[in-house]
């Protein structure tokens, strides 16, 4: 495989997501994790915290349903504060359009939610551009489309609450985030587009005949629709182009890989032979689209983080090892947060955790172990990425 010479536009390889879910959950109520997990209120905390880990560029989320409370009037005083706050202590934020949630007046199936969304895009990009004139500005329209049409569409996790519909809150997604990524270059042209998709792993059973087999092959391959259709390939009347597959991000969790026919998850250090590696994923992504890429969040809950982090960090090195242009890891949460329909219940699956029961709140409880595992990573993975570098270095100087 040849060697890239992509640039990185990203401050650090290593990044934070900060978890700004505001959706409708399963029960109809409106779920702010910004607030939730007191984030808004411990910016300062939380971002001066990540000196510790040398991270440099984080995800954050604008929350749609909260900046746009009334058609086509925005309030940006959060996200101007955001900003300022990042601003002070040298963080980059990757912005989040649309994570997971919508304005109350709007579901994916309405009719205006194009429309709508294509002006807080714009919107969104004019207001960061009277901010910050040169900075690159890199934003992921709406985050996981796959995943939000399934819930949405297919199980009634989420608005629009539907059984059967998710081919359609797909389309109907994908139609918004092609207008929104036309807005946004409309106002910046250099805007730079991150795609976050889940990164799966659909099987057969042991013993699985020919039908079962090709089943879960058709369902695997159906991951990329999304993907697909912002490129052009698939529903061309939604105006998707090449271009607008810029860079791409996968989400990959320790549950994202299952067989089809039973919905069984493959553990994964089980050493089930149908597992296959998040390295082996990232090259099939890669050779599909030919882009530099983002493992634009991983994370595991409780114990196993420190295990997980390990091997997610051979895993990347092996990426680049083999040439691969892996421009970044994000860790998704670095902070606490709770299930999205059972408030009381938290992940424990960030590098910090929430207060002591108790305490004032003020402060955050750093998992050591998770973070000796993050320390140990950034230097397996160092002196790959110094190769790719170099390598990105050459082929410039050879141009």
């Amino acid at each position: 495989m040849p060697a890239t010479t992509t640039a990185s536009p990203f401050h650090s390889f290593w990044m934070a997501g900060f978890e700004c879910t505001d959706q409708l959950n399963a029960f109809g109520n409106r779920v702010d994790f910004l607030n939730v997990t007191r984030h808004l209120d411990l910016l300062d905390l939380d971002y001066q915290n990540l000196g510790l880990l040398n991270i440099r560029t984080v995800r954050e989320g604008i929350r749609w349903s909260q900046v746009e409370q009334q058609p086509y009037v925005y309030d940006w005083t959060s996200v101007e504060r955001m900003m300022e706050v990042a601003r002070s202590h040298g963080i980059q934020q990757v912005w989040d359009i649309c994570h997971f949630g919508y304005p109350d007046d709007l579901t994916p199936l309405h009719p205006m939610f194009a429309r709508r969304f294509a002006a807080v895009c714009a919107a969104f990009a004019k207001f960061f551009r009277s901010h910050d004139a040169t900075s690159p500005l890199i934003i992921t329209p709406i985050n996981e489309v796959s995943f939000i049409s399934w819930l949405g569409g297919d199980v009634r996790g989420t608005s629009p609450y539907c059984v059967g519909q998710g081919w359609e809150v797909k389309y109907m997604l994908m139609k918004a985030y092609i207008e929104g990524v036309e807005a946004l270059k409309e106002v910046d042209p250099c805007v730079r587009i991150l795609t976050t998709e889940p990164l799966v792993h659909i099987t057969h059973g042991l013993g699985a005949g020919r039908t079962e087999r090709a089943i879960a092959r058709q369902c695997h391959e159906d991951q990329y629709q999304v993907t697909d259709i912002l490129a052009g390939r698939l529903c061309p009347e939604l105006r998707g182009r090449p271009e607008y597959l810029d860079l791409l991000g996968y989400n990959f969790y320790y549950n994202n890989q299952w067989v089809k026919a039973t919905n069984e998850h493959l553990i994964w250090k089980n050493q089930d032979m149908r597992w296959r590696p998040l390295r082996h994923l990232l090259k099939e992504a890669y050779l599909r689209y030919q882009k530099p890429l983002v493992l634009s969040e991983t994370s595991h809950p409780k114990e196993d983080r420190p295990l997980w982090m390990d091997t997610m960090a051979q895993e990347c090195a092996a990426t680049l090892q083999a040439g691969i242009p892996l421009l970044g890891v994000c860790w998704y949460p670095i902070i606490d947060r709770p299930d999205w329909d059972h408030l009381e219940i938290w992940h424990q699956s960030g590098l910090w955790d929430r207060p002591e029961e108790g305490s004032d709140g003020t402060e955050r409880r750093l998992h050591e172990p998770t973070a000796q595992s993050f320390l140990r990573a950034q230097t397996l993975v160092a002196a790959q990425l110094e190769k790719a570098i170099g390598k990105r270095k050459m082929g410039i100087a050879k141009l």
